[in-house]
């Protein structure tokens, strides 16, 4: 997440945009997005040339358009630094535009748009001439591949990864896919290994190493760590990750029936769980969550192998950790309704859906999204606000933990509004 000392935390209530012109204006307008401080909105429109083009507030309060349109613009983003991205299709060629800047090279299609946690690079999965490669920041890879996934972009954004087929294989080519066609691509640049199944490549957090899931034939899967397996194979794998604090990876793994975690290819976590997943670092990097499940049907949150006594018979996701560890908090799905439970206990109203919580930096607050009969509320610490908005981002504290800002659209005017969360609300 950027840094957000920098963002206007005066407390008050500010109207940003009116849309009720915009939707007067264009014959056709796509889901607003909102940028990450709030002081901007965008949308994807159709012009009067039934174009694409993207409209958002002009200074004034009225709205402005960018100058260039195209055939088709989707995937509309707003970057981790506020600037605005999006795919566009130029006469059947797509690239990126970001600010309305498009970039020089064009493809047949691109997708699975990313951003380095900074903002400062954009990447972009492409292909051209049945030729699949990435692009960041208007670089490709030197390389391209008969096929490509995963891709992957370090945290500072100056190298991507992705899984790629190294040995072009026909579906009917079975004994070729046995032997193995699938590899990982750095910057281009495959592991000098293939794998019969490669997925999920993840960096380290120092931008230099990759970490995949990798199948070795149809009963052995391992970790791979630059091209290299962990000595011990699994019945199945999950996504590995990298530890903040030293040069460890750690994964999820299956063995006697079992899951367990794993660390550099041994058992760290020796509970066993029907299920184990989705596994991430508290910020310290001191402690380990993940998403467990005892036995079919009864899912919950463990931190260090401890699991929650709590249980939620139908879904858990969107775990998280507070920054200091010493917190957990995720969204379930229990009885056909949906809940925010931390530190193992859930809040008492349950809803229509719910959005990852959100820890205030000193651990002591939480907030969420939530959807409320067809509306969207705010709710801090179990508290439902009472304002209900058609459309509503995830709410964010301030560094101190003292405010929050609610970024909601309310009958067509987006308003940005700071509260005061400090002692109470």
């Amino acid at each position: 997440m950027s840094n957000n000392n920098s963002w206007d935390w005066d407390t008050g209530k500010r109207l940003v945009a009116d849309l009720e012109p915009w939707h007067n204006e264009f014959s056709y307008m796509e889901e607003a997005r909102i940028s990450p401080h709030g002081e901007n909105i965008a949308a994807i429109v159709k012009n009067e040339d039934m174009e694409f083009t993207i409209c958002s507030q002009g200074a004034d309060g009225s709205f402005i358009t960018w100058e260039n349109s195209y055939d088709k613009i989707w995937n509309l983003k707003y970057g981790p630094d506020n600037r605005l991205s999006a795919l566009i299709s130029d006469m059947a060629e797509w690239t990126v535009s970001t600010d309305d800047t498009p970039w020089e090279n064009t493809y047949d299609f691109a997708w699975d748009m990313t951003f380095n946690p900074a903002g400062t690079h954009v990447s972009v999965s492409t292909q051209k001439e049945l030729q699949y490669s990435v692009i960041t920041n208007d670089v490709p890879w030197e390389n391209s591949y008969s096929r490509l996934t995963d891709m992957a972009l370090s945290p500072d954004g100056n190298h991507t990864a992705a899984v790629v087929e190294t040995i072009p294989v026909l579906e009917s080519e079975i004994f070729k896919f046995r032997k193995g066609c699938y590899s990982v691509a750095v910057d281009g640049t495959p592991w000098g290994t293939n794998f019969m199944n490669v997925w999920d490549p993840v960096f380290s957090w120092d931008n230099a190493r990759v970490a995949a899931s990798v199948r070795t034939n149809y009963q052995d899967y391992f970790i791979a760590v630059d091209g290299k397996t962990w000595n011990k194979s699994f019945t199945s794998v999950w996504m590995p990750r990298f530890s903040p604090v030293d040069k460890s990876v750690t994964a999820p793994v299956k063995t006697n029936g079992k899951w367990f975690l794993a660390k550099d290819g041994d058992i760290v976590w020796d509970r066993g769980y029907h299920q184990l997943w989705h596994h991430f670092y508290s910020r310290d990097g001191l402690k380990i969550a993940a998403i467990v499940a005892s036995e079919f049907g009864k899912w919950t949150l463990a931190v260090d192998d401890t699991p929650w006594e709590i249980t939620f018979s139908q879904y858990l996701t969107d775990a998280v950790l507070s920054d200091d560890g010493k917190r957990a908090a995720c969204v379930f799905k229990d009885d056909n309704k949906w809940g925010i439970a931390v530190d193992g206990g859930a809040w008492e109203d349950k809803f229509d859906m719910a959005w990852k919580p959100v820890f205030s930096p000193d651990g002591r607050k939480v907030a969420a999204k939530v959807e409320i009969n067809g509306a969207y509320h705010v709710v801090v610490d179990g508290t439902v606000f009472k304002t209900a908005y058609d459309h509503l981002e995830s709410p964010v504290f301030s560094s101190d933990g003292s405010k929050l800002l609610i970024k909601g659209i309310e009958k067509n005017r987006y308003h940005r509004e700071i509260i005061s969360v400090k002692g109470g609300l």
